[in-house]
């Protein structure tokens, strides 16, 4: 067994030694990859193909034990070590070169409880396994719109979707979580065990510990939810926003609409002719009766002249994974996203006039409605601070091949430049990209209490390898 090169948490390089590696293979029961191995690359495979970094030694935890043992390998040896769920953070923070890679995506279990209806789910398993099981029992927690994200990263940063206007954020209803801290002990934290611990994971990130278990609180949804898109010209957009902007404001908490920029996909509803070609396309999701949902999706129709409409009664799960084409791992990803309290003339104008340019046929701005549930929280509440935000703007630029690097960063970095003067100041710290430092945007007047709680947890800021709050 040749020695594999890792970092130390200052970054030296470290080689360990067969010894150093037996160690390590001997404490855990998952897989341990080394460099080179057959399982190597497609272990280090993430979700966001610009980030391309070579981990110095890949960790696959079966269980929590597993993951306080790495924990602890990494501590006793002064190792630099980064955290995989899913793999989905667009930051790509679960790698970093040279570090122990602690991966967690065999940690898929998602155990629900009907009559409780509650959930607890391993921090491995992604939306779509979580939706699955859920739905087996006529329930559902509010998480995101793409299948393929983790729960893990969703939750530590926010989390929000179709459901949040119902029933908040992801980080509302969590009930409990179970974490190995910087010193490789087990804690379970929720409002009366650890409550610090608790309320800084609930957007917080990954800074305070690894969660080996998530326990979420459930609603009844569906199994039929009437959703779906409808497309309009793009020469109307102006109008169509205009008409989305008044639509939001008059909504009920069970309907969530959102608006789409980008080339048309190829959907079923729309003939040959528009595919490809620029367009607005606005999306809404009733969360109750179908009639009820029907009378309240109507006035999508009257936004505009309509190229095409998809909405329709839906299984909630498999709506749940309608963005799931539009998302696919392999290709490179960048995101700027900004926080608005509304959607002003002059914001409209920019959405049009960058939305006229898009750099690429895959990239797309959405603009997410939030308020509802989500806005019934005090900011204090939960580490995640932004409870009058409105609408989530995110500038989606996605592309296939490094060529074309510069031109797709460089109009996601306008475009957020130019919208900046009518946003909140404020950033979803989810929707962090690659080489931003928004971490005070991320969470604002929570800050200094997150940063004490960092101190108390993890003084040595063990856990650095994410959008980083340090001890203080």
């Amino acid at each position: 067994m040749a020695d594999s090169q890792v970092r130390s948490l200052s970054g030296t390089p470290v080689s360990l030694n067969d010894e150093q590696l037996a160690e390590i293979q001997g404490a855990i029961h998952g897989q341990v990859i080394c460099p080179g191995e057959a399982a190597y690359d497609q272990s280090r495979e993430i979700w966001n193909a610009m980030i391309d970094r070579k981990p110095g030694l890949i960790l696959v935890c079966s269980g929590t034990a597993d993951v306080m043992s790495a924990v602890a390998y990494a501590r006793k040896h002064n190792l630099l070590v980064s955290v995989r769920g899913a793999g989905h953070n667009i930051a790509g923070k679960s790698l970093s070169d040279g570090a122990v890679l602690i991966d967690l995506s065999a940690l898929k279990s998602v155990r629900v409880d009907p009559d409780a209806k509650t959930v607890k789910v391993g921090p491995g398993a992604t939306l779509g396994d979580l939706d699955h099981e859920t739905q087996a029992f006529g329930l559902a927690c509010p998480v995101g719109i793409n299948s393929t994200t983790g729960v893990a990263g969703l939750t530590l940063g926010g989390g929000f979707g179709w459901l949040s206007r119902s029933y908040g954020m992801t980080v509302d209803n969590l009930i409990s979580a179970e974490i190995v801290t910087a010193e490789g002990a087990r804690l379970v934290c929720n409002e009366q065990q650890n409550p610090d611990l608790f309320w800084a994971i609930r957007g917080g990130g990954g800074n305070f510990g690894i969660v080996t278990e998530f326990e979420f609180r459930l609603h009844a949804v569906g199994p039929m939810l009437m959703a779906g898109p409808t497309v309009f010209p793009f020469s109307q957009a102006r109008s169509v926003l205009g008409g989305y902007r008044d639509l939001c404001a008059k909504a009920p908490d069970q309907l969530t609409v959102w608006a789409v920029i980008r080339d048309a996909p190829p959907l079923p509803f729309l003939a040959e002719e528009v595919h490809g070609t620029k367009v607005v396309i606005i999306v809404g999701v009733y969360n109750g009766e179908l009639s009820e949902g029907e009378k309240a999706l109507a006035p999508i129709h009257k936004l505009g002249d309509e190229l095409g409409s998809g909405i329709g009664a839906y299984p909630f799960a498999g709506f749940q994974q309608a963005f799931d084409p539009l998302l696919t791992p392999g290709a490179r990803n960048y995101w700027k996203s900004h926080n608005f309290t509304g959607l002003p003339d002059d914001l409209i104008d920019m959405l049009v006039d960058y939305g006229g340019r898009l750099p690429s046929s895959q990239s797309e701005i959405f603009v997410a409605q939030m308020g509802g549930a989500t806005n019934r929280v005090d900011p204090v509440a939960t580490a995640y601070p932004h409870r009058d935000t409105e609408f989530i703007m995110n500038v989606h630029t996605r592309w296939e091949t490094p060529d074309q690097d510069k031109n797709c960063i460089d109009w996601a970095r306008d475009f957020y430049d130019a919208t900046r003067p009518l946003a909140t100041g404020g950033v979803y710290v989810n929707f962090i990209s690659e080489g931003e430092d928004r971490i005070d945007g991320a969470y604002g007047a929570n800050y200094d209490r997150l940063a004490a709680i960092k101190a108390q947890m993890d003084p040595d800021n063990f856990f650095r390898e994410n959008q980083n709050i340090s001890p203080k």
